[in-house]
Formats: C-alpha cells, structure tokens, sequence
C-alpha cells in the first residue's frame, strides 16, 4: 500500500480487493480521474477519499497524486513556490498543447495579467451586466416555456453562460458559440488521445479573432487589454502566443464550468419541492443558496500542480517534478469544516468551499459566474415556479478534470 493509505484515519480501511469489488479499481493507489466509473461513483469516490486516503495516487501515465482534504488543498494552493502552476493544471498533457495563461503560470507572469484582466471581471464591472443577463435569461426561457417542458442543457444551461460571456465581455458572435463549446467539450471530455486536436481548433479560432480585433479602432474592452499586452519582469514584452493563450483560458472558463452548477441547482430545486418553496418565499437568501449550490455541486474536479521540492503532504512523501492535483470536489465536502457535508443546507452561514480555487489562482470569473446563477434561478421560479423532472428520467453526467451534466428532462 502507498503511503497515503497507511495514513489512513480509520482501522476499517477498504482492502484493495474490497476497493476493487466497490469501485472496479483500487482508488486509494491506482486512482483515474478519467474512469467511468468515478463519473458513476463521484461522490461515493470523494468521500472515501476524505474519510481513508487524504492523498491517494494514480499509475496513468507518469502518474499523478489526488489530495483531497480542505486543509491540504487550501495550503498547496497558497503555496505556489512548492506547488508550482507553471508546467500546467493536467497531468500527463496532450503533447503539443500549449500553457493557458494566467492560469497555468505562476507570479510574476501569473500577478502581471491578472492585474489589467481582474478590472473588467471585478463586481462593480460585472453587476453592469445584470440586465443583460436576465433578458438572456428570459429569451431562453421563452423558446419553451409553451411546451411546458425542456431538456434543460441543451436549450438552456449550456448557452446562457456562453451568451453571457460572449455578448457582455468577448464580443464574438453568438452564432459561433456552438462550434466553440463543442471544442472545449471535446477537448476536456472526449477520447483522450484526440483533446489536444479539439484543443488546437479553439486555439486557431481565438488567434483568428485576435487578428481581426487588431485591425479595428479599440473598444476599451478586455480584448484590448489583452492587445495591449503586459510587461514582464525585465522589460520583456508579452509574446503574441500569451495573449492568445490568455483569451483561451478565459473563454474556456467562460464557457465550460457554471453550466454544471446552475443545472444541478435546477436539478435539486425539481427534485426538493420544499426547499424550492422555501427559496420562492425567501428571495433574500439567494446568495447564501447559490453558494451552498457551488460548494455541493463543483464543476472543477480538481486541478494540478507540480512540487518544485521533495515535500510531506498528509504524511505523503512528493518528490521534486511530481504531480499533484487539488481535489477542490473534495475539499467543499470534508467534514473536518463543513458540518453535514452530504446535506444540501440552503440555510447555512458561512458556506466553506473552494468551488473557485484557492490562493492566487482563485477563479477570476466567479463574479460573473455568481451573477449568471442568480439571474437564472431568480428569473426561473418567477415564470416556473413549480417543475419537477420528466417521469422516467434521470441526468446524465460526463467526469474528467472538470464534471459536466449531459441531460436534464423538466416538466412544469
């Protein structure tokens, strides 16, 4: 057994034939993010992590180690000297695709973009889009709201996000949107050995679109700021190939994470008439539920980083160049902080979570994520207010680094 095991908090830790049988794989030593059966068992997986293998280890590739506990989580993410972000957030990468900055660099790179790219995410900025958002919201709702049902991804919860990120920020056609998710969608969850060429496309056709913007008058949009460029430490200028890559990170962003939230908060309102009376008659506890919704329903996984020295995590031995990724799924779940972990609590205080990373990389779009999922549940209990799911159906879910809902029939 790995070390992680033997720190193991129980004197009942699963055997490995006990793992096998339970989870078609032992996921305390030879853990994969990417098996099917982790997107059948997610949080079953998480909690036995939590509760017998703080740090447990994967054989995939050149392998990779999958911290779990919120205390461990939240010191590797502060600590970027140890746990650098420079050599990227996957393990085993497809060969050839480039970094994703600022997300996949560390400071001085990291604290230069971040600081021209943070105003034009920041509340003040973002609330400015509020109205746009809720007549999205509402043309959306319009295209069914007769049927008296919908499948709520595909005609609903896979476009807002985009619709909100593409009209109020990036300025690119809604028309090409579709071509765009598909390319994030396939380069995250499709056959591994064919992610980097779905990778390379959105590549191409935010280069393609920077090179148009370049040619035209300045918006004072983050689109110019990102022309504009950054200078590194020692006079040297952003290259053409950051500045793409910044608008890749932030349209993947944009585009691939709040989806999961906002159907899963949909999901459980349809399935938990209580709760969702309880929210149509206390509007003001909104934001408290919206955060609950991300802390039990977290789209990010987990992301990685790489030890820049040999390091004790949770007992675990890391040496300098290994893996590690952060399980932010667990981590919102840890019984350690959270009372109840498995409890959805639309009453609770101070929800603890790191559904938006930790440290210096903390998610640089949950503000517009916030208002996204806001705008949606507010605007839907007032047109739906009572719905429920289609009999017969349940959702469908996709798991890799980042977790997906497929399918979500409603009937109201």
């Amino acid at each position: 057994m790995s070390t992680s095991v033997k720190q193991a908090d129980s004197d009942k830790t699963p055997t490995k034939e006990e793992l096998i049988a339970r989870f078609g794989r032992d996921i305390f030593n030879d853990f994969d993010y990417n098996d099917p059966m982790f997107n059948t068992k997610f949080n079953e997986t998480l909690e036995a992590h939590l509760e017998h293998c703080p740090v447990a280890h994967s054989k995939v590739g050149t392998g990779y180690w999958w911290v779990s506990r919120n205390e461990d989580v939240r010191r590797i993410g502060q600590d970027w000297k140890t746990f650098s972000s420079a050599k990227g957030y996957q393990p085993n990468r497809p060969e050839g695709l480039p970094l994703l900055l600022p997300e996949e660099s560390d400071p001085p790179i990291h604290t230069a973009w971040r600081t021209v790219i943070d105003p034009h995410l920041s509340p003040k900025t973002v609330a400015s889009y509020d109205a746009n958002i809720r007549a999205d919201v509402n043309t959306l709702i319009d295209g069914f709201i007769n049927k008296g049902e919908c499948e709520f991804l595909s005609e609903f919860g896979v476009l807002l996000p985009g619709w909100a990120y593409f009209k109020n920020i990036l300025g690119v056609p809604v028309d090409d949107l579709t071509k765009l998710v598909d390319g994030v969608e396939q380069g995250t969850f499709g056959p591994v050995d064919d992610r980097g060429g779905h990778f390379a496309f959105v590549f191409e056709y935010l280069d393609n679109y920077l090179k148009v913007r370049a040619t035209q008058p300045p918006k004072g949009d983050m689109v110019d700021t990102i022309l504009a460029g950054v200078i590194y430490e020692g006079g040297q200028p952003s290259t053409w190939a950051d500045k793409v890559s910044i608008l890749v990170d932030l349209t993947f962003g944009g585009i691939a994470t709040t989806t999961y939230v906002m159907a899963s908060a949909i999901h459980y309102l349809a399935t938990n008439p209580a709760d969702r009376e309880w929210l149509l008659n206390n509007p003001d506890q909104m934001s408290n539920a919206i955060e609950e919704f991300a802390r039990v329903f977290p789209p990010i996984v987990g992301l990685g980083r790489t030890c820049t020295r040999d390091v004790e995590v949770a007992g675990t031995q890391m040496k300098e160049g290994d893996f590690v990724m952060l399980a932010y799924s667990a981590s919102s779940r840890d019984p350690r902080v959270i009372d109840n972990p498995h409890k959805v609590d639309l009453t609770r205080k101070n929800v603890i979570h790191s559904t938006f990373g930790v440290g210096k990389h903390r998610c640089i779009g949950s503000n517009l994520a916030r208002l996204e999922l806001r705008a949606t549940l507010e605007e839907w209990l007032k047109r739906i207010p009572k719905f429920s799911m289609k009999p017969g159906t349940e959702p469908t879910y996709e798991t890799a680094f980042l977790r997906s809902m497929r399918k979500l029939e409603l009937v109201f």
